[in-house]
């Protein structure tokens, strides 16, 4: 039976339907999910064996829940996707504001209207996705937005006076009654802002101006915060805070591998991207590499966190970078040259907040810093490590030594941003011992691939300061190092974008 076929009060007494609260309504459809073992939340990478257990458990417990932590941790998709737990639908009082549970009315016109009609009175059917409501919290939200307020127009329409609970503007909290209501960054509603939610968590009362009201919402509530919060803007009342049952703690991805999970499956590519683009695995793990660095550099600011945003915007910049080539040297088809990595700055520079001595350096330096750090970790997991040559024992064989030996004797390459696919892999192979020494350790890697991994080699050693790295303008510079550094004492650059990048480190 197609139970929105029900219209009326009577019908749905002769149907048989049981009334539940939202908890109770989360907690069975949990349950049968965790029976059919069903993912509970899915899209959500990560979080399997910590913040998804926790925050059953506590809609087990019909908790309202605190989800705490920094930016970009998926606490508003978390609290979005509670929304796949209600019921399909839910009747209601029609006309209600509040939804009023036909069995359980707490507003004046549901009382009346029901006292009224009786079994003839008139049920509407509210869908699932109706049922959630969400606020970011900032500094001018007040009382009546959240909660309500009286309505001199309405007073006046209906011609009442404002003792009468007709007259009152019911907020966005009362209108989320039976569903799920999320307020975002709790900590920067004002304490009195805060203090107007003890009663609703505590006995689902709310109080506006005079009104004694009696209106035991039936709302899940889920806050988020980030702990940054407690310290810059503002912080959750004690009283308010030990209202919520359950605070759940949420973090960023442990492992490289977790990341490109989130960023692939969140990243906005477009199919004409993903038919001409090539992106290798080993750009993908430079580009989350650079969150990582990030995040432990002494320049960022800890407290703020940096967002899987940063890496996702990252990716899709990367790939914008090399269709750009692509288009200006129409080619149909290409791939993200490491080269294409200086597009993903304007990606880094917005997503990192910055301490004191981030600031001196500024954050364009700061960018250029993180992914040179990204490719100095990941290129051990490609290439013996650099700096174990770097002291030379008796008989050791140095396998990066024709290559700096070639830079040494005065050559230089410069890639250049817009160079041709087939132009950049013939001054790579120009380079002495670049491709033999990829071949000895990618025997399989097909040309394209080990042109990549050739100009992974030079921007590594650049990382290791074995060769010299200049970002100038429209390309990239690699020369010996101790002839970069002597023409860099001698004052010999035109501007301060000549600078090596291994000298600001």
């Amino acid at each position: 039976m197609d139970i929105t076929k029900i219209k009326t009060l009577g019908e749905l007494k002769k149907a048989g339907f049981k009334r539940k609260s939202v908890k109770e309504e989360i907690r069975e459809n949990l349950i049968k999910k965790l029976n059919n073992k069903e993912n509970t939340f899915p899209g959500i990478v990560g979080y399997e064996d910590s913040v998804i257990p926790d925050t059953e458990r506590a809609l087990l417990s019909r908790h309202n829940i605190l989800f705490l932590g920094l930016r970009g941790q998926a606490k508003t998709r978390m609290a979005r996707q509670m929304i796949g737990l209600l019921d399909e639908y839910i009747p209601y009082v029609t006309g209600s504001e509040v939804n009023d549970d036909p069995f359980h009315p707490i507003s004046k016109f549901a009382k009346d209207l029901i006292a009224e009609q009786g079994d003839n009175t008139p049920i509407s059917w509210l869908q699932r996705d109706d049922r959630y409501g969400e606020k970011l919290a900032t500094p001018d939200v007040s009382v009546a937005d959240l909660i309500g307020d009286i309505d001199p127009i309405k007073a006046a329409n209906l011609h009442l006076n404002f003792a009468d609970e007709r007259v009152i503007h019911f907020g966005i909290i009362p209108k989320s009654n039976r569903g799920i209501f999320v307020i975002n960054e709790i900590p920067d509603l004002q304490a009195r802002i805060q203090v107007s939610l003890f009663n609703i968590l505590e006995e689902g009362d709310i109080q506006i101006r005079g009104f004694k009201l009696r209106m035991p919402l039936d709302i899940l509530f889920v806050f988020t915060a980030n702990p940054e919060d407690y310290t810059n803007r503002g912080s959750i009342v004690t009283p308010l805070k030990d209202r919520i049952e359950s605070q759940i703690l949420t973090h960023y991805p442990k492992t490289i591998d977790m990341a490109l999970t989130i960023t692939e499956q969140e990243a906005d590519v477009v199919e004409e991207q993903k038919s001409k683009i090539r992106v290798s695995d080993l750009v993908k793990r430079l580009i989350e590499q650079v969150a990582f660095e990030a995040r432990t550099s002494e320049f960022v600011d800890k407290k703020s966190g940096v967002s899987a945003r940063l890496t996702i915007a990252a990716y899709e910049n990367a790939i914008s970078a090399a269709e750009r080539r692509a288009i200006l040297n129409n080619e149909k088809e290409t791939q993200v040259w490491m080269s294409d990595l200086v597009g993903i700055i304007p990606s880094i520079t917005g997503k990192i907040e910055l301490v004191y001595e981030g600031e001196q350096e500024g954050p364009y330096q700061v960018a250029f810093n993180l992914l040179e750090k990204a490719f100095r970790s990941q290129f051990v997991n490609y290439f013996p490590n650099p700096d174990q040559f770097k002291k030379r024992k008796p008989g050791e064989e140095n396998p990066f030594r024709p290559i700096s030996s070639w830079f040494d004797k005065g050559n230089q390459l410069n890639l250049f941003f817009n160079t041709k696919d087939t132009d950049k892999i013939q001054l790579l192979y120009k380079v002495d011992g670049l491709h033999s020494l990829v071949k000895k350790y990618f025997k399989h890697a097909n040309e394209k691939e080990s042109a990549l991994l050739m100009e992974f080699v030079l921007h590594g050693l650049a990382a290791y300061s074995m060769i010299s790295k200049k970002v100038v303008e429209g390309k990239i510079e690699f020369k010996d190092l101790i002839g970069s550094m002597v023409n860099l004492g001698s004052g010999n650059f035109s501007n301060e974008e000549d600078l090596d990048e291994n000298d600001f480190r």
